[in-house]
């Protein structure tokens, strides 16, 4: 299936649900007005492929695919299948509330329409460029909300910092290629501020957020305090996104889908962004 096939039917899926209806549900009642066009902009993929360089948390374990079969059957057609191995939380993946609060939303659990939505874009570019542990602050959205108005209800916040072009490169995107235990303490890249997190959630009505790094808290963190303040609140987050570079402030629209887990804290997403027409 193609991406705007995938798009067009997790979002008629959305609108399904949010109205109470169901496929089996009756039609509505006929009307002479033109249905509407969807949107004809270019989507773009914000998400990293799953593979032997997809960076993990440092005492996570990698990502592993292995080969059952390739080649041509005695029935004389070609057949391939793999078996994969994966930690819920590495790659582009989403975090379920629960990931961090005891009462939260399990993967499977979280409603479709938090996962799609219009979203706004805030660049701190040019701040975590200059600073490895950058928290990206309310005086960062004070900025985008002059420049832009204020963030809508309903949108999903993605923050820029830039670090989706360092991937691969866990050295560089991580601050350390390093691995277990001792590594964590040497994390270094931008995150959300907990007292952003906390204005976030207290002062505008999101629907999810996520981001260009490894986690939603920076990487120094030790109490992990944005997670805790976000998923308390049932708002997911998305984490290892790419591309956000190709997104404007406003305007695109966000379908993240992640692998249905039941029970699951976290696990792979496909995020995609529908950009507005030219």
């Amino acid at each position: 299936m193609s991406l705007r096939r995938l798009f067009l039917a997790a979002a008629a899926t959305a609108v399904l649900a949010a109205c109470g209806s169901s496929p089996s549900s009756p039609p509505p009642p006929t009307s002479s007005a033109p249905a509407a066009a969807w949107p004809s902009g270019a989507l773009v993929d914000l998400s990293h492929a799953y593979d032997e360089r997809t960076v993990f948390w440092p005492t996570a374990e990698r990502f592993e695919l292995t080969k059952v079969a390739d080649g041509v059957t005695p029935q004389g057609y070609y057949y391939a299948a793999n078996t994969f191995r994966t930690a819920e939380h590495g790659g582009t993946h989403i975090d379920a509330p629960v990931h961090f609060a005891k009462s939260g939303w399990t993967v499977d659990q979280i409603p479709l329409d938090r996962l799609i939505a219009p979203a706004v874009v805030i660049d701190v570019t040019q701040a975590s460029g200059a600073n490895a542990d950058y928290q990206i602050s309310k005086a960062d959205f004070d900025a985008w909300e002059r420049a832009h108005g204020r963030i809508p209800d309903g949108v999903i916040v993605l923050l820029h910092t830039g670090y989706g072009a360092r991937w691969p490169d866990a050295a560089r995107y991580l601050g350390t290629a390093e691995r277990g235990d001792a590594a964590v303490a040497k994390l270094h890249f931008p995150g959300l501020h907990p007292d952003a997190a906390r204005w976030v959630v207290a002062e505008r009505s999101i629907k999810s957020i996520g981001l260009d790094t490894a986690s939603i808290d920076f990487g120094q963190s030790k109490l992990y305090e944005s997670h805790r303040v976000l998923y308390e609140k049932n708002i997911p987050a998305f984490e290892n996104l790419t591309n956000l570079d190709r997104l404007p402030p406003t305007g695109a629209r966000l379908v993240a889908l992640p692998m249905k887990i039941g029970g699951g804290s976290g696990g792979p997403l496909r995020a995609v962004a529908l950009l507005p027409a030219r």
